[in-house]
């Protein structure tokens, strides 16, 4: 048999050029900026038992933005540092161990949420016994307990500036408003003081009684309050309810009557069946609001346009218990939702179109999720599986500085500053202060002139026409008599001769 004949270089020279040659391609990069990836898991136990985790909290502050709390059905409340690097991507028991903070005994009913107050130096947990605790997390001693609640307390929110007022959700129908600043005169057996709500609405999502016989089984499941928000505003709050899609906004300076309120357009064929609301999420911004629906559906809200009803929907997964959430990150680029069948979804909002990110590694229902406040991209999924999962948005883009992959746009001097330069004059005025100039100034005085990197905004205001801008709204900048009695945009930056006391927002709804 004839052995082949070894070509030479010359041979593979000349057969590219005659018969070319089969040029590997470039992998397709489309979706890697949208995709995560799973930093670790952690089981959620107590002395080697498994529970099921009911709320999951990211820390607010930059400083502790890492740490999460959570909460389960036996009434525990345990704080992880997320931060940790997970060795063990199997062993969730030694994983839970490692990033273990601390963790105690809050109330003897289910917690059903928690929420971070006072710059994360205290929690609230909202639980089944009807009450709501506020706890020094350093000490992990209970501060005062809010009592006056007839049913599970479902939800609690704080107030977007000052943590010392607080809205809660019962099952009981009501919604209540909290001042921590009262004094506590009551106390119970274990020596913690209480303090009573200062303002409450009952029966705010109550249903017609034809609704209640037919859809629901009990008063209390009919007329249940499934989530609370304290609007960005600063004086509205957003409810909603267990037996329809219907969300309601109400100006805390006045509580006898909604401000307004909205829900899907449902469609004109035959009786429409009616879907509760699970959870409810607001963007930092404040422009945005998102809300998990029975209906399977994520809708999202424009909060200056309410009366156009939900700007679109996003749907891909299973709600089928009010324990499933969904939460809109804070930049408002994602929306994470739990799923009954045992996933996560993931949708970009820019892009409704697109399919959403399933993470897949949870093995029953996925209820509770949270977004972490400072690692953008960063997030937290609970699920009836015993485990909390760590998730990270996967950026193909290289954040690394370097020479090739950096570019800057150089730009030119103005002619008067160039010959004040050539002829080393002084190009910043006399009146200035050398004391308000740095070095950098000094030094380089073409870069500290003209900075290359734009200003951040800060004020609320832009930042809400920029996202508007992005997401194609198309908001008015003008505040007319009709948008004010349509929208809770009314009392948005409402006049300072509004804002007095506390005492004065509920004088008129006692």
């Amino acid at each position: 048999m004839a052995t082949p004949k070894s070509k030479s270089v010359f041979d593979i020279v000349k057969s590219r050029e005659l018969n070319s040659f089969q040029v590997r391609k470039r992998p397709n990069m489309d979706g890697w900026a949208d995709a995560f990836y799973e930093i670790g898991a952690i089981a959620t136990q107590h002395d080697s038992e498994d529970i099921v985790p009911l709320a999951l909290s990211y820390a607010k502050t930059t400083k502790y933005s890492h740490i999460l709390a959570l909460s389960n059905e036996e009434g525990f409340i345990s704080l992880f540092d997320t931060s940790r690097k997970f060795p063990s991507p199997t062993c969730y028991e030694r994983n839970a161990e490692q990033s273990r903070i601390c963790e105690w005994s809050s109330h003897n009913n289910a917690v059903f949420d928690v929420n971070w107050i006072k710059d994360d130096t205290q929690i609230l947990t909202a639980s089944g016994d009807q009450t709501v605790k506020v706890w020094d997390v350093q000490e992990q001693k209970c501060l005062v307990v809010l009592v006056g609640h007839l049913g599970s307390v479902k939800s609690i929110c704080s107030h977007p500036t000052n943590s010392d007022i607080l809205v809660s959700g019962s099952r009981d129908g009501s919604f209540r408003l909290w001042d921590l600043r009262c004094n506590s005169t009551v106390k119970n057996r274990r020596g913690e003081g209480s303090i009573c709500s200062i303002a409450d609405v009952k029966g705010a999502h109550d249903p017609s009684q034809a609704q209640r016989v037919r859809r629901c089984k009990s008063k209390g499941a009919s007329m249940s309050i499934t989530s609370v928000l304290w609007l960005k505003d600063q004086v509205s709050i957003a409810t909603s309810g267990a037996a329809d899609s219907v969300l309601k906004f109400w100006d805390t300076r006045n509580l006898r009557s909604t401000v307004t309120q909205t829900c899907p357009q449902p469609c004109s064929t035959g009786k429409q069946r009616l879907h509760g609301i699970s959870s409810l999420s607001q963007d930092d911004s404040g422009v945005l609001l998102s809300a998990s629906c029975m209906d399977s559906r994520v809708y999202l809200y424009n909060i200056l346009q309410l009366e156009k009803g939900p700007l679109r929907y996003f749907e891909g997964g299973r709600i089928d218990s009010f324990f499933v959430k969904a939460a809109i990150s804070p930049d408002a680029s994602n929306i994470v939702c739990g799923s009954s069948n045992g996933k996560a979804y993931v949708w970009q909002v820019n892009k409704p179109q697109v399919e959403p990110t399933i993470l897949k590694s949870h093995d029953e229902e996925v209820t509770a999720v949270d977004w972490s406040r400072s690692d953008i991209g960063k997030l937290a999924t609970a699920s009836d599986d015993f485990t909390i999962r760590i998730w990270n948005k996967r950026n193909y883009c290289t954040t690394q500085k370097i020479p090739f992959a950096i570019r800057r746009r150089i730009m030119a001097m103005p002619k008067v500053e160039c010959k004040m330069l050539l002829n080393n004059e002084e190009i910043y005025p006399k009146s200035i202060d050398d004391g308000l100039l740095s070095d950098v100034a000094l030094h380089n005085p073409i870069k500290s002139a003209m900075p290359t990197t734009p200003p951040k905004i800060t004020t609320s205001e832009s930042h809400e026409n920029q996202l508007s801008s992005e997401l194609d709204l198309t908001i008015s900048p003008k505040n007319t008599p009709e948008s004010a009695l349509k929208s809770p945009s009314s009392v948005l930056n409402p006049p300072s001769s509004l804002k007095r006391t506390i005492r004065d927002y509920f004088a008129s709804s006692s």
